[in-house]
C-alpha cells in the first residue's frame, strides 16, 4: 500500500500529540542541515507550528568524524523530560538506531535510506587499495555534499565504526523505515534484513533513490501517519 492510497488525512493527531514530544533530524554522511531534505521536512514542520531540531554533525570537523561523537552529539540535545521523535537520515538513521538503543526518551524512530550494513556496502566501492592506503595515510579526501568540496576524513570512522554491531539494535521501539528500491548507495536488502525479525519496524518501499528526493510528498504523508499515531 501506498501513502496516496490512504484516506485522506491532516496533521491533526501529530499536532495534538507533539506538546509533550520533540522532534530532531539527523543528516546524513557529507550532507548538513541545509540539504535539501532536512529544509523540506523543517519548513513542514514549521508551517504546522512545530520546531524540528536540526543539528550539524560536521561540528567541529568533518575530519574527524565518528559514530560515537554523533551519538554523543544527539544525547546533548536529548531532553530529560520529554519523549523524542528521532527523524535520520542515510548515517544519520544509523545514528538513529543506535541512540534509540540507548537512551529510554527516544521512543519513536523515523529512518529515511537508514545505513545499515554501511562499512560492508561503502568499503569495497573504495577499492582494496584505497582503503589500505586510507589506513596508512590516515586521511582519505572525501567529497562533502554540504559544502560541496572534497574534504579529509580519518581513518577513525571506520575503526570506530567496526566498534558497532547491528545485531546488538534489539530495543523494541515503534520504527518507520522508508527506503528507495532503486538506492545504489546503501541496498533496500540492508533495510530489508534490518526490519526481518524486528516486529515493532515497518519497511516502506519507495521508488525512488537514495536521495528519495522526488518522493517528499510521500515522505511527508508517512511522517504525518507515524507521528500521528496514538
Amino acid at each position: 500500500m501506498t501513502y496516496s492510497s490512504f484516506p485522506d488525512r491532516s496533521a491533526d493527531n501529530l499536532r495534538r500529540n507533539f506538546p509533550d514530544h520533540a522532534c530532531i533530524y539527523l543528516h546524513g554522511f557529507a550532507s548538513s542541515p541545509r540539504s535539501k531534505k532536512a529544509q523540506d521536512l523543517r519548513d513542514r514542520f514549521q508551517a504546522i507550528g512545530i520546531d524540528l531540531i536540526t543539528p550539524d554533525l560536521n561540528q567541529p570537523t568533518f575530519s574527524d568524524l565518528t559514530l560515537s561523537r554523533q551519538i554523543a552529539q544527539v544525547e546533548a540535545l536529548l531532553p530529560v523530560d520529554r519523549p523524542v521523535t528521532l527523524i535520520g537520515s542515510s548515517f544519520g538513521g544509523l545514528t538513529a538506531a543506535w541512540c534509540a538503543e540507548r537512551y529510554a526518551q527516544i521512543e519513536r524512530l523515523i529512518l529515511l535510506a537508514p545505513a545499515f550494513q554501511f562499512l560492508a556496502q561503502w568499503l569495497p566501492r573504495l577499492g582494496e587499495s584505497t582503503v589500505q592506503q586510507w589506513q596508512t595515510q590516515d586521511l582519505l579526501m572525501t567529497y562533502h555534499y554540504g559544502e560541496q568540496e572534497m574534504l579529509p576524513l580519518r581513518y577513525r570512522f571506520v575503526t570506530d565504526a567496526m566498534q558497532y554491531d547491528e545485531t546488538q539494535l534489539q530495543r523494541s521501539i515503534p520504527t518507520l523505515i522508508l527506503h528507495g528500491i532503486h538506492d545504489d548507495v546503501i541496498s533496500i536488502q540492508a533495510s530489508r534484513d534490518y526490519a526481518r525479525g524486528r516486529l515493532w519496524a515497518r519497511l516502506v518501499e519507495l521508488d525512488s533513490d537514495h536521495a528519495l528526493a522526488d518522493v517528499g510528498e510521500e515522505i511527508w504523508g508517512w511522517v504525518n501517519e507515524w507521528m500521528g499515531k496514538e
